[in-house]
């Protein structure tokens, strides 16, 4: 397992440090970043000074260099010294690039933590009693169902659901409290966005927990442990679900990256002030250093799900072999 884990360590370091280079090059090496974040009412003498304070008079790779250097050491700019790990100032507000994360990143983790428990609960749940219940109506039912959701959107459930529990005044609007000092505030505020990104998630996982136990209910191990007069919640319980979920696993490993990105529109249906809003208005105001903040520690943090869902891989099922 150690090897493992360090190989796929380094794999990642290395992914990150040709994605940050690949989005340095093409984000600093066109146009004049000096001008961008000199903001409208600038002077040929300011982008001068900009130029000189970010390093941009010297070579691209030398930039890179800097920039690299500073995430793990620190840097100093006009606007002050940018404690490790510094990602630079923001263009637009002026602010420390790592401390605007650290400060939207808990409504993110909350809203994906929350997504990910609601779907998993539901889909996987409603896809087990579908196949132990196959055929019957209760199977049809969920079937249907998870046609139809797997065709909705977040954009267009979104306002409907806005429509129907938050402007008739059932509900509250969707908005974060940080769950130390209200925990019910953090799980009614988040209520509604947890619900929508669970429905859009939900009806892939139905499907795939529905198909791979019936799988499963017709190996050999399960039939014959059938044969041998085990009861049948026992040998459902017992043997057939642990291994329907590895395909499981693996989707979700797949599928944490499109939860951010299923965060990002979820934020901005809802208006909450995230990660994924962030990059939207980063990218609006053309604020390089946040840009590339954000898309760094996304591909980060990715990155390291993924190395924890293939570590556990070897937890559901022992027969599987990390090598």
């Amino acid at each position: 397992m150690l090897p493992f884990l360090l190989r796929r360590t380094i794999g990642a370091v290395v992914i990150l440090l040709l994605l940050s280079a690949f989005t340095f090059f093409v984000f600093f090496s066109v146009g004049d970043p000096a001008l961008m974040a000199c903001g409208k009412n600038c002077t040929a003498d300011n982008v001068a000074l900009i130029h000189k304070n970010l390093g941009l008079d010297q070579p691209v790779p030398v930039q890179y260099w800097h920039f690299l250097v500073g995430i793990f050491a620190g840097r100093d700019f006009t606007l002050g010294h940018c404690s490790a790990p510094c990602f630079g100032y923001s263009f637009a507000t002026k602010q420390d690039v790592w401390a605007t994360m650290m400060d939207r990143l808990p409504l993110t983790a909350s809203l994906a933590f929350g997504g990910v428990v609601a779907f998993l609960l539901i889909g996987v749940g409603a896809g087990l009693l579908a196949a132990w219940k196959r055929g019957s109506l209760l199977d049809k039912t969920v079937t249907s169902l998870s046609m139809i959701l797997s065709s909705v959107q977040i954009y267009i459930l979104g306002p409907v659901v806005l429509g129907i529990f938050v402007y008739s005044g059932i509900m509250a609007a969707p908005a974060y409290v940080n769950l130390t000092s209200d925990p019910v505030g953090w799980f009614m505020g988040l209520l509604i966005p947890w619900l929508v990104m669970a429905t859009i998630f939900t009806a892939q996982y139905t499907r795939m927990a529905r198909s791979t136990m019936i799988e499963q209910l017709q190996e050999e191990h399960v039939r014959t442990a059938k044969a041998k007069g085990m009861p049948a919640r026992y040998v459902f319980l017992r043997y057939a679900w642990r291994g329907s979920l590895i395909p499981i696993v693996t989707i979700l490993g797949v599928d944490l990256g499109s939860l951010f990105g299923g965060a990002m529109i979820t934020e901005f249906t809802f208006q909450l002030a995230g990660l994924g809003r962030l990059a939207v208005d980063s990218v609006t105001t053309l604020d390089l250093p946040m840009v590339m903040g954000v898309m760094i520690f996304s591909a980060a943090l990715i990155l390291v799900f993924n190395i924890i869902v293939d570590a556990a891989y070897a937890f559901i099922d022992p027969r599987v072999r990390l090598s």
